[in-house]
């Protein structure tokens, strides 16, 4: 129903995304995007379509000459072999990403582009630059200098990634967060063999944004506040310079540029001068020159870590790229600071200003980039690297950040040797690239060692080589690290390495005094063990991949609360090794350790096992977001898993970011990191699930005294219902089992309603008494999979998607699938033409009733128009109480879970409420009777038919009940509100009470039909006090009617085959 609903959005969307329509309609909502008035309508989404070519010109040669004469006096005859040769690599060469920009003077009263702050808090704006050259033109070039075109994109931005550096589009773009300029440029390519550089001098064109002339200096975009049609001025001179630098190094890198107006100053169109910086692209080919700096900065150093292997094997070029691609590093706090506290809250070579000051020295949210990295493998011992390293501000966008280019005081540029001997990288670092500020030097490791204590699959350090001339150290050493994922561990040790990392328990005695205190010896614990299956190693082809899938089934990622409710957050429990396995199982990656623990044999396990055989040693990492969990946001965990309660019992670490004093002052730190912490986890049973609750319990606890800084109070976390790897499995092939039992069910309802009509045809005097109403909602019931695709019967399973779609999207394209799709569907019509052929022969009796009525007493018929009125009142209460507690319900589940509820949830109560009409099918009969006053020889409905359909439309409620409908704890909110079980009528209370109110409705009609309605009234009566009325005089003429039309049908006057 909601891709129905979502076609016809989607076509006028598309028939109007070129229309003016479009852009009024986002002015009316506040967003002021103004696009080039030069560009015609048909090109306002060319930017998503690759196939249109940037616009080249050389028509302003003459102008560009004329302003580039200084750029051209000093240009050296063109070398255009290595131009010439790769035409797309010489493009590359000359084009930057998300450099910087900055205008000159800063707070000048002539600004270039406005910025609209609304979705904007605490993350700092970005003002970023992209270059594009679109044309170089080698066949008019001259000895000096060839023709180029390119685009220029020109950003204010929070959160927005720079686009549209095509052909076509749009030339300034804005909305809150994101401002952008796009700027068509012409000119020439020279290059100075003087100054060793490349130059591009050029003329740009545009629709600049107007500011008000009328306002202030300091506020001159008045129109951004009101969201008006910004004014747009054409503007054609703007001279841009860039200059390269000839050879890539290490401290010649940066590319510089300037953005001037050539208007002059009263003109609006005239902005202040905009410096550019940037630096070479990977495209570029680095040199290695620095082999002095190198070996000077990284003489007299130590060449190992203790207790820490790293890897020394081939590859190394590879394995760096793997680790540290577009990915943050974190920056460790000075936690062994001895200084004063300005140096010690000292960011290493970068500089501290105020959002790195305000950290006390624990750089909470500061994060490290390594960029441009460029390896080099000379021979088999020695590999040259080179990087720069950026670091990010808390105040900035990390996605942004990590992507920008420029060299600023935030940045250092590295160029070192790896020893495959010692397995270290060690660089000398330059702030800002310059040569006068190589004073630091950088030593990186990828260890293949890991613990609790040490969980980085790569580590490194920034130290001062002021202390190598006995010179006073500028900053303290800073180390910084990459976490590692059990996820990523096979990305980054392939099966072509040499050496595979492995894991040192160190925590399991501590562990087993946490599992003694922990551990309950009760009546209950016994049972629990006996009865209770949770979570342990399978039979497998051996036993590594027996780890793996236990593993697999102790990991979960799930929404959880704490006992009172009061905080939600989304927990993360990671296994990161679980015994002899580390990361997850990749059998050619891992023949070292099936050797050593003779896991190629086949894996069987053993009926008994003694209490010290089901514990196994595991590591794992617990990861908690929201503000309110502070510094228990992740937790390294070490310990014992107990296969026979499922339980942990680990020893947590967590990385403490408190001021750099606090952290000097304990002295009880393990590596920086706190390890007085005490973990349980409890896991939810596997099989017998109704006796348990199926969430799983988490206790964090701090083993500190009250007064210690680090102390923090105890956590209880529960989970919402978790799924195991089998349950899954019982779910995607739940699909399948319910087909069947749906071909059943159905095939048992045509079964009942064919009795029922077998049953008119030898009963015709009660055939009258049967309730349109009731036969409609059946009908109604039936009618409803046939005209909207639903599923008749199980709609609530067969309507949840699991969080593994593509073995549900495999199942349902299966051959046999659709053979049991197709066949419901088929039966389903079948009992619908049933229902309608029995209402057909309700009516013709009625008619034939009413020929033997006199004409003043037409009354006198059955008639179902006070029985609809009465059943349409009844439900219309039930709908109005349902919509009423729906808030209720839809507050506590956003309590627990965290999500908010859809905005369609009145159509969702509509169609729950739907099925619970179809449930109570009964209902109108009931009413019918009693209105009606039959007695015990008219019986309209045949046991079977009542009885039989009632159980049908039970069926899948107590199918959910026997079966445990767990909600699905990876797809909670809008789109699967129907199948929650805490916002819909089929909850555990739902597929309780609807059974027992329809068996109560089927009890009331065997009782009506069985028992006369005076015995019914009589002992109903208590007293003077009756329930039910007397009976009606008009009921008993009508029943003598139906006898005349009864004995009439036997007489052979009129028969069904008139029918």
């Amino acid at each position: 129903m909601k891709t129905l609903n979502l076609l016809p959005l989607i076509f006028f969307s598309s028939l109007y995304s070129s229309s003016q329509l479009t852009l009024a309609a986002f002015s009316e909502l506040g967003y002021s995007t103004v696009y080039s008035e030069s560009t015609p309508a048909s090109s306002f989404n060319s930017e998503y379509e690759p196939s249109l070519s940037p616009k080249i010109s050389y028509d302003r040669l003459t102008d560009v000459r004329r302003n580039c004469k200084s750029v051209l006096s000093s240009a050296s005859d063109l070398n255009i072999d290595p131009i010439s040769r790769d035409l797309r690599k010489a493009k590359k060469s000359l084009s930057f990403r998300n450099g910087d920009w900055s205008q000159l003077p800063a707070g000048g009263d002539s600004p270039i582009l406005p910025f609209d702050k609304t979705n904007i808090t605490s993350t700092k704006p970005l003002n970023l630059v992209s270059f594009r050259i679109t044309d170089l033109d080698l066949p008019h070039r001259t000895k000096r200098y060839v023709g180029v075109n390119g685009v220029l994109l020109l950003a204010i931005t929070a959160f927005d990634d720079l686009r549209g550096g095509g052909g076509g589009g749009r030339e300034f773009e804005l909305w809150p967060s994101h401002t952008q300029l796009k700027i068509n440029f012409q000119g020439v390519y020279v290059e100075n063999d003087n100054d060793q550089e490349r130059v591009l001098c050029m003329l740009g064109e545009t629709m600049l944004p107007s500011r008000d002339n009328n306002e202030s200096p300091s506020d001159p975009w008045r129109w951004v506040k009101e969201h008006d049609t910004p004014p747009l001025l054409q503007d054609d001179q703007i001279r841009l310079i860039l200059r390269y630098p000839k050879t890539f190094t290490l401290t010649k890198r940066a590319i510089q540029g300037d953005l001037k107006s050539l208007n002059e100053k009263p003109n609006l169109k005239y902005f202040d001068r905009i410096s550019i910086s940037s630096q070479l692209s990977k495209s570029v080919q680095y040199s290695f020159l620095a082999d002095e700096l190198v070996s000077n900065a990284c003489e007299n150093v130590s060449s190992t870590i203790s207790g820490i292997d790293v890897y020394k094997g081939k590859g190394f070029c590879n394995l760096l790229q793997r680790v540290v691609s577009q990915t943050p590093l974190t920056v460790l706090p000075n936690w062994k600071c001895n200084g004063t506290d300005a140096f010690c809250r000292k960011l290493g070579p970068f500089a501290s200003d105020g959002d790195v000051n305000s950290t006390d020295g624990s750089f909470r949210d500061v994060n490290l980039y390594m960029q441009n990295v460029h390896c080099l493998e000379d021979d088999a011992a020695v590999t040259k690297v080179s990087a720069v390293f950026r670091a990010v501000r808390p105040s900035e966008n990390l996605y942004l950040s990590g992507r920008r280019s420029a060299l600023d005081n935030m940045t250092v540029t590295a160029e070192g040797v790896w020893k495959q001997s010692s397995g270290e990288l060690c660089m000398v670092a330059c702030r800002r690239g310059e040569v006068d500020l190589c004073n630091a030097r950088v030593c990186l490791y990828i260890p293949t060692t890991f613990s609790i204590r040490q969980r980085s699959i790569l580590v490194g350090t920034f130290s001062c080589l002021n202390t190598e001339k006995n010179l006073t150290p500028s900053f303290s050493p800073l180390s910084f690290e990459k976490l590692v994922e059990p996820m990523d561990m096979q990305n980054y040790f392939q099966s072509s390495s040499s050496q595979h990392p492995f894991y040192r328990y160190s925590k399991t005695d501590e562990a087993g005094g946490i599992l003694e205190r922990n551990q309950e010896f009760s009546f209950g614990t016994i049972i629990k063990k006996s009865v209770m299956k949770f979570p342990k190693l399978e039979d497998s082809e051996d036993s590594l991949s027996s780890l793996s899938l236990l593993a697999e089934d102790l990991t979960f990622h799930t929404p959880a609360f704490t006992e009172k409710k009061t905080s939600v957050t989304n927990l993360g429990m990671d296994v990161l090794s679980l015994g002899p396995l580390f990361g997850l199982f990749w059998r050619s990656s891992n023949e070292s350790i099936e050797e050593q623990s003779g896991s190629s044999v086949p894996y069987k396990t053993k009926d008994q096992y003694t209490e010290k055989q089901l514990l196994l040693n595991v590591s794992a990492q617990i990861s908690l977001t929201g503000e309110s969990f502070g510094n228990v946001s992740k937790i390294y965990l070490e310990g014992l898993y107990d296969e026979h309660t499922g339980r942990m019992y680990l020893v947590g670490c967590r990385d403490v970011r408190a001021s750099w004093e606090v952290l000097s002052a304990s002295g009880d730190l393990e590596s920086g990191l706190d390890c007085l912490v005490d973990v349980v986890v409890s896991y939810p049973p596997i099989k017998a699930r109704w006796l348990a609750d199926p969430t799983a319990k988490v206790s964090i606890s701090s083993k500190r005294p009250d007064d210690d800084p680090l102390y923090f109070k105890p956590l209880k976390l529960k989970t919402t219902p978790i799924f195991y790897r089998r349950q899954r499995e019982d779910i995607l092939s739940r699909a399948g089992v319910e087909g069947i039992l749906r071909v059943l069910t159905l095939t048992f309802s045509i079964g009942c309603i064919a009795s029922q009509l077998f049953y008119v045809r030898t009963n015709v005097d009660s055939v009258p008494f049967v309730s349109l109403v009731m036969l409609g909602v059946q009908a109604l019931g039936y009618s409803l999979p046939l005209i909207t695709g639903a599923e008749a019967l199980f709609k609530r399973k067969a309507a949840s998607p699991t969080a593994y779609e593509t073995p549900s999207y495999d199942l349902q394209k299966s051959q046999w699938f659709n053979v049991i799709d197709y066949t419901v569907k088929l039966l389903v019509m079948v009992c619908f033409l049933l229902t309608l052929r029995l209402c057909q022969k309700v009516w013709k009796s009625r008619v034939r009733l009413v020929t033997r009525t006199t004409p003043q007493e037409p009354h006198k018929v059955p008639s179902d128009r006070r029985v609809l009125l009465v059943s349409l009142f009844l439900h219309a209460l039930g709908y109005i109480l349902a919509l009423v507690l729906h808030p209720a319900r839809t507050e506590r589940f956003t309590q627990v879970y965290g999500a908010a509820v859809g905005t369609n949830w009145w159509q969702t109560e509509t169609e729950e409420y739907i099925g619970l009409v179809q449930d109570f099918f009964l209902l109108p009969q009931v009413i019918a009777n009693f209105v009606w006053q039959i007695d015990s020889k008219q019986q309209p409905l045949r046991k079977l038919y009542y009885l039989g359909i009632t159980l049908v439309r039970l069926f899948p409620h107590v199918y959910d009940y026997l079966v445990g409908s767990v909600p699905d704890p990876y797809f909670i909110g809008e789109e699967h509100e129907f199948v929650n079980p805490n916002l819909d009528f089929f909850s555990k209370f739902g597929d309780v009470a609807i059974p027992v109110t329809a068996v109560l409705l089927a009890v009331i009609v065997f009782v009506q039909q069985r028992w006369d309605y005076d015995k019914l009234s009589q002992a109903l009566s208590f007293g003077r006090f009756r329930i039910l009325p007397s009976r009606s005089v008009k009921y008993e003429r009508v029943m003598s009617e139906s006898e005349m039309v009864s004995g009439v049908c036997a007489n052979g006057n009129h028969s069904d085959n008139e029918e």
